[in-house]
C-alpha cells in the first residue's frame, strides 16, 4: 500500500526544489510525496492566509512535513495523530524577521528555484511578523531536523523554541541536531528521507 506525507517547501522555493527532486526518488515507489506549490496567489503577491487555507484543502495523508517557511505551514494545519517532520524550520523567527527588513516596497527576494531576484510586496512580511503558530507545542508527535549552521534560521532560535514545547510534547518526539548541516541540509537527505519513511511503515 502507497503512503503519503504531504510536503510543504520554504520561502522563496517551489516543489521543484533541490530537496523535494532528491527526496522523492529515495522515498519511491512505496511512499509518494504530495508537494503543493506555496507561491499563493503568486510569488510577488505571497498572502499567508491563503497559503493555510490552500494547505487545509488537503486530504488523505500520512504524514504532514514542512521545510523552513513550510514547516509553520504544517503547524497551521497539525492535527492530532498525524506525525509532523519540520525540516530547519522557521521557528522563532518572527521577531527576528521585523529587524532585518529592509525598508521599501516591493522587497527584492532571491527566488532559489527561478534563480533570481523577484519583488515580493511589503504586506506578506508584515504577515509573518504576527504568526505565532510555533509558541506551542503541536498536538501530535513531531520530529524536528535541525543544522547547526543554518545560514538563514539561527540554531538557538528553533533550539530555544523546542525546549519551550518539551513540556507539552507528544511522547516520541525528536530533535535531530545535524552537526555541519545547512538551511538547505541536502548533503542529508538521506536521513531526511529515513526519518520520513519511519512514520510510514
Amino acid at each position: 500500500m502507497t503512503r503519503t506525507i504531504l510536503y510543504f517547501h520554504g520561502f522563496a522555493s517551489s516543489p521543484a526544489s533541490a530537496k523535494i527532486a532528491l527526496l522523492r526518488p529515495m522515498l519511491a515507489p512505496d511512499v509518494e510525496l504530495i508537494t503543493p506549490d506555496l507561491n499563493v496567489p503568486s510569488f510577488e503577491r505571497l498572502d499567508w492566509n491563503a497559503i493555510v487555507d490552500y494547505a487545509k484543502t488537503f486530504e488523505n495523508y500520512d504524514v504532514i512535513a514542512g521545510s523552513s517557511m513550510g514547516a509553520l505551514v504544517a503547524l497551521s494545519i497539525a492535527r492530532p495523530h498525524i506525525p509532523l517532520v519540520l525540516i530547519a524550520p522557521a521557528l522563532g523567527i518572527a521577531d527576528r524577521w521585523r529587524t532585518m527588513l529592509p525598508d521599501g516596497d516591493p522587497i527584492p527576494v532571491f527566488h532559489h528555484t527561478r534563480n533570481e531576484k523577484v519583488p515580493v510586496h511589503r504586506k506578506f512580511f508584515e504577515q509573518m511578523f504576527r504568526v505565532r503558530i510555533d509558541e506551542h507545542a503541536p498536538p501530535s508527535r513531531v520530529t524536528v531536523i535541525m543544522g547547526r549552521n543554518d545560514e538563514s534560521v539561527p540554531y538557538q532560535l528553533v533550539e530555544q523554541t523546542w525546549n519551550n514545547w518539551k513540556p507539552d510534547l507528544v511522547e516520541g518526539s525528536k530533535f535531530i541536531e545535524i552537526a555541519e548541516g545547512d538551511h538547505g541540509l541536502t548533503a542529508h537527505a538521506g536521513l531526511i528521507a529515513r526519518e520520513l519513511r519511519g512514520f510510514t511503515t
